[in-house]
């Protein structure tokens, strides 16, 4: 049984990892945050049933992200128009990013001794980031860009060995449901259960700030990171996808 419906998921999302720029049209939103994260910056549908003129208006969010330098991209959830997959379609944009939505129902969680969360622009979110994501500046700068404009609670986790960063995330609760991202563990530690112990210690501070639900995105061919989320009591709720023009690289 689902825990929440596909929109409760996805309006969540949208809070918890927002556009810089949104523009609503109808049931439909174009949102950007200067190229950082597919799922920012794209145009979404969350009403199964807003058909109306789908291919004027898919010209019109071309033409948005083209404006602010963009290469169009549609995030494809269960709740996509059919005349919107139809507008697609015609366009022949290719399929990629194949993703799942995890998720379930929150209990307690033991946080990692030397598990930190700290507000998501301090310096030390941002350094350990870096190390263990691989940024550079420009790319570091958009990711900063993006959490400034976040607007619920939410807070960055680093879980340290040695004094040094070793697995790195965030946490955002929306209506209750609090999402993760930006999960990374040192590759060189891998397999030493700090991406586990990275996510008990965001969950713990979830619960401890009124979440119920836990939800996450994880690519389809990411084997490694849903063998994770399931240990920890995540389930499978939908797929989604994102369609781009067939040109796109």
């Amino acid at each position: 049984m689902a825990l929440r419906t596909v929109e409760a998921f996805e309006r969540a999302g949208l809070l918890a990892w927002p556009g810089i720029a949104v523009q609503w049209d109808g049931g439909w939103v174009c949102r950007s945050a200067n190229g950082y994260t597919k799922r920012a910056n794209s145009l979404q549908c969350f009403d199964p049933e807003d058909n109306a003129d789908a291919a004027a208006r898919l010209d019109r969010a071309v033409a948005w992200f083209a404006a602010q330098g963009l290469t169009p991209v549609v995030r494809t959830t269960p709740l996509e128009s059919p005349a919107l997959t139809a507008a697609i379609d015609a366009r022949n944009w290719q399929t990629v990013g194949r993703s799942h939505l995890f998720a379930m129902s929150l209990e307690p969680h033991d946080p990692d001794p030397e598990g930190q969360t700290m507000p998501l622009l301090d310096p030390r979110f941002r350094a350990a980031q870096q190390a263990l994501q691989g940024y550079e500046a420009a790319h570091l700068d958009r990711m900063q860009a993006l959490l400034a404009v976040m607007s619920v609670p939410a807070c960055g986790i680093v879980v340290y060995r040695d004094a040094v960063p070793a697995a790195s995330g965030l946490m955002a609760i929306a209506d209750g449901v609090v999402v993760a991202g930006n999960v990374i563990t040192d590759p060189a530690r891998r397999r030493q259960g700090l991406g586990a112990a990275m996510m008990r210690t965001g969950l713990a501070w979830a619960r401890e700030n009124g979440a119920s639900t836990a939800a996450l995105n994880v690519e389809a061919d990411n084997f490694a990171g849903q063998a994770l989320y399931r240990s920890l009591g995540y389930a499978h709720q939908y797929d989604y996808s994102y369609r781009i023009p067939g040109d796109a690289p």
